[in-house]
């Protein structure tokens, strides 16, 4: 089988290292890709939201399956292109990619499928969330728990353009839980956390992710599918009625409140960081899946959990999230893989053969271990091999794992 990855983060990366572990892959093609995955594969000058760009790519690279990464090019109608050209895809339609691209129709939608939600509130008062109705790469949601922060947060959603949605502020721990769907079927991955704030202890603005852990403790396969049940399925119901059906992963981000699991968000593809550490413990043919899912029949799939933990911490750039890096030299990552950690590039590029630096979120650094304790120091003790100027990362992730 050949496949074709669009998009270029480490979301990416940690998707081209899955399906290159497939024995039915023949060739891996990634538009426009990054040099991480350029190891894998092939890369393509192509962006991501050009879609007869990649639709001309993935006819001439004679792709089977073209997997889309970011929600961007999701929620602009890429897949609808590509599909009406004939290409298999594995990514939601622009409809059914609504339920990340606005708020409000994911509100609606939540409402008809009876699933358990945040309230939305009538007027901003605190303590509420403030969030951007439309995409906003992770850093549209602002938790405002006194007048200076809903001021702020006001401003910070209003600045994203578009509507804003106000809704409760639900107090507890948060849980993403994944799902590849054909259209009406749904088969789990690995429940995984991320940490979406700044900095250490929860502090500082939200980002699009500063690192993940997997599992998640109180949360297994029988956990995940009662989650499933509830969420995932009566919403893919709800999306097929509309004559949407969803096609890709359907990812619940969870709170786990005193009166139980309400969703805060639905996103319309693999997350990121979580994917870095979701796709290693999975056991079995992701590829097998994700071509199953794009041919709108998952009954024969089944997706094992690796009983090892994952764990991956994400570099950035030093002012991350208000600023990326470029052009920075890159060192250590061989002596970081050496320990047997993964390391997946998320905003890296070439400069002749030096590698640098090349935005936000510069690497995602995953090891794996028989307990999450294990692999948190793995992860850690790989992270410290690597450098660059302006380095910096969460010293907590999975620390309460």
């Amino acid at each position: 089988m050949k496949a074709l990855i669009v998009g270029s983060g480490g979301r990416e990366h940690a998707l081209a290292w899955a399906l290159s572990r497939s024995a039915e892959l023949e060739e891996l093609h990634a538009a426009p890709g990054n040099p991480g995955i350029a190891r894998l594969g092939r890369c393509h000058p192509v962006r991501a939201e050009d879609a007869e760009g990649l639709l001309a790519l993935a006819r001439a690279v004679e792709a089977d399956l073209v997997v889309i990464g970011p929600e961007a090019p999701l929620v602009a109608g890429v897949a609808d292109h590509l599909r009406h050209g004939g290409i298999a895809v594995f990514g939601p339609s622009a409809a059914a990619a609504g339920i990340e691209g606005s708020k409000s129709f994911a509100k609606d939608v939540m409402r008809a499928a009876g699933v358990p939600t945040a309230a939305t509130l009538p007027v901003a008062r605190p303590p509420c969330v403030v969030k951007a109705d439309g995409l906003a790469a992770g850093k549209g949601v602002f938790i405002c728990r006194d007048a200076g922060e809903l001021d702020a947060g006001l401003r910070g959603a209003a600045g994203l353009g578009g509507q804003v949605v106000i809704e409760e502020l639900l107090e507890g721990e948060e849980l993403s839980v994944l799902a590849i769907c054909d259209g009406a079927r749904a088969v789990p991955l690995p429940a995984a956390r991320d940490y979406k704030r700044a900095f250490d202890g929860d502090e500082g603005p939200n980002t699009g992710g500063m690192g993940a852990v997997s599992p998640v403790r109180g949360f297994d396969r029988q956990e995940v599918d009662a989650l499933l049940a509830a969420v995932h399925a009566p919403v893919l119901d709800e999306l097929a009625k509309r004559g949407t059906p969803f096609v890709g992963v359907l990812y619940a981000g969870l709170m786990l409140t005193a009166d139980g699991a309400r969703v805060l968000e639905f996103n319309c593809r693999f997350g990121d960081p979580e994917t870095q550490a979701i796709l290693p413990r999975v056991d079995g043919d992701l590829l097998g899946a994700l071509a199953a899912a794009a041919a709108g029949d998952l009954r024969a799939v089944t997706l094992e959990e690796s009983d090892l933990a994952a764990v991956s911490v994400a570099l950035t750039a030093s002012d991350y999230p208000a600023s990326g890096d470029a052009g920075t030299p890159i060192e250590g990552i061989e002596d970081a893989e050496e320990l047997g950690a993964l390391v997946f590039h998320a905003g890296t590029a070439r400069h002749g053969e030096t590698l640098v630096t090349n935005g936000g979120r510069i690497l995602n650094v995953t090891a794996l271990g028989p307990k999450v304790a294990d692999a948190r120091a793995a992860a850690y003790a790989a992270v410290e091999r690597i450098f660059f100027a302006g380095a910096r990362y969460r010293h907590d992730v999975a620390a309460d794992g």
